[in-house]
């Protein structure tokens, strides 16, 4: 095999010492994971596709189902396999053709989640703490057929600036520079979701949002978001109401494409701050412990979060950019006298065609760092010292979390052009950050279908 590698002074040194010029030539992103869709199992639909295709309508149709086994330690050790599955549709309607509007579009996500099975907190974790991590990284928001967005987009000056407006996700404009590759929650895309002040995926609430592109690989993203804690609500699946909202998010982030070395790569840095009311995980309005203080835990006007990351190609296998090693490593940052989740950083490796006979498979590994508030932990304890439980098997005990460290290793493959299969094993250990907890393997399946 031959190998294209990277320097490591460049890779180190990236968003400071490539030129605009460089960075704008024939990014690939095909070995980070930015593959092209896969031929549908439906095909051509007998020349609907087309039909449709050819009136501005594109949509990609997916199913995906997520199995867990709790194979070994853990909270409960009850053999139990989790199933969830879900289908998501992803639309998009250009309007030039029928409106006259230049670069105009109207987009849309509908997804429909089944089978509300969750390992992570029925077996791995204890049910006592907040999960910091996923099993099946689907999981969430119940049983149900939501709106993921609907949104009206447009750009502008030679499509350097994009505009969108409506009930929409993050997922749309922010943090995409790893994709979702692991069935790992905190393996599965950037740590913008771990803000706990905006909903991933399919979730939708109120807002807009700006991109401009400064050059042709450098990105700056900004927008105005409902917070609305309600929005993962049953009620709230498919409405258009603002009841609930607390405030407003303003999440800003810049985002470059480098190509460095002839190798390309992915990198951002991004912050969040909201004006929505939020709940000391400690301290009371008068200063010493909220849950003895008369008048309750203290509030904040205010909380913020950043996070920042990169997802970069390290080798080209023969020769061919579509083969080859990328790394990625994300981290976030949060006030932890409001989340109770402090740090997260996550790092992974990833191979894709490492084989010549099975040159379009990917073999992943990656682990999690994550470190619970300071904050929480004080109130744990302080909860236990007042109630005078100190026995972790008491169901009065009020476990302290802290930090722990979750893997994976996976391997995916296609035994037909439209169906992914990908078996992989998870290690948790200090589940959920409590050291009380058994540390627990988790045997897991994937599958992925395009219609």
């Amino acid at each position: 095999m031959a190998y294209k590698k990277i320097p490591y002074q460049l890779y180190a040194l990236a968003l400071l010492t490539v030129s605009p010029l460089s960075m704008a030539q024939d990014w690939n992103g095909t070995v980070l994971g930015f593959e092209a869709p896969p031929d549908p199992v439906l095909g051509d639909m007998l020349g609907i596709r087309k039909i449709l295709n050819d009136n501005g309508f594109t949509y990609n149709l997916g199913y995906l189902n997520e199995i867990a086994w709790n194979g070994g330690g853990g909270y409960n050790h009850d053999s139990h396999v989790a199933y969830i599955d879900q289908f998501a549709l992803t639309f998009n309607q250009d309007l030039e053709r029928w409106t006259g509007i230049p670069d105009a579009r109207i987009e849309g996500n509908i997804v429909n989640r089944n089978h509300d099975d969750n390992l992570t907190t029925k077996r791995v974790q204890d049910p006592r703490v907040p999960f910091n991590d996923l099993t099946q990284e689907s999981w969430g928001g119940g049983s149900i057929t939501r709106l993921g967005w609907l949104t009206f987009a447009r750009s502008f000056d030679d499509r350097r600036l994009t505009w969108r407006v409506g009930m929409m996700n993050k997922v749309q404009t922010f943090d995409q520079i790893i994709p979702c590759d692991s069935q790992l929650l905190s393996q599965c895309g950037g740590k913008s979701a771990y803000s706990l002040t905006w909903s991933n995926w399919n979730m939708h609430t109120w807002g807009t949002t700006l991109e401009y592109k400064i050059t042709p690989a450098v990105t700056l993203k900004g927008g105005v978001m409902e917070q609305n804690p309600d929005a993962t609500s049953r009620s709230h699946a498919w409405s258009w109401s603002t009841k609930g909202s607390k405030g407003v998010l303003l999440p800003l982030e810049i985002e470059t494409r480098p190509v460095i070395s002839g190798l390309p790569g992915i990198y951002n840095f991004g912050v969040l701050y909201t004006n929505a009311p939020q709940t000391d995980l400690y301290r009371g309005k008068s200063g010493g412990a909220g849950a003895t203080d008369p008048n309750g835990y203290a509030k904040h006007s205010d909380t913020w979060f950043m996070y920042t990351g990169f997802n970069q190609q390290l080798t080209q296998h023969d020769g061919d950019p579509n083969r080859g090693l990328s790394t990625s490593l994300s981290f976030s940052l949060a006030d932890q006298s409001t989340n109770v989740i402090h740090s997260v950083l996550a790092s992974t490796f990833r191979y894709r065609g490492l084989f010549d006979a099975r040159p379009n498979d990917t073999i992943g590994i990656g682990a999690t760092w994550f470190d619970a508030s300071d904050e929480l932990a004080h109130n744990q304890r302080y909860m236990n010292s007042i109630s005078g439980i100190s026995d972790y098997n008491n169901p009065g005990y009020r476990p302290v979390p802290g930090r722990s460290m979750n893997a994976e290793i996976y391997y995916r493959f296609r035994p037909v052009p439209w169906i992914e299969l990908q078996p992989g094993i998870q290690y948790w250990h200090n589940p959920g950050g409590v050291s009380e907890t058994q540390d627990a393997w988790v045997t897991e399946l994937k599958t992925v279908v395009t219609f």
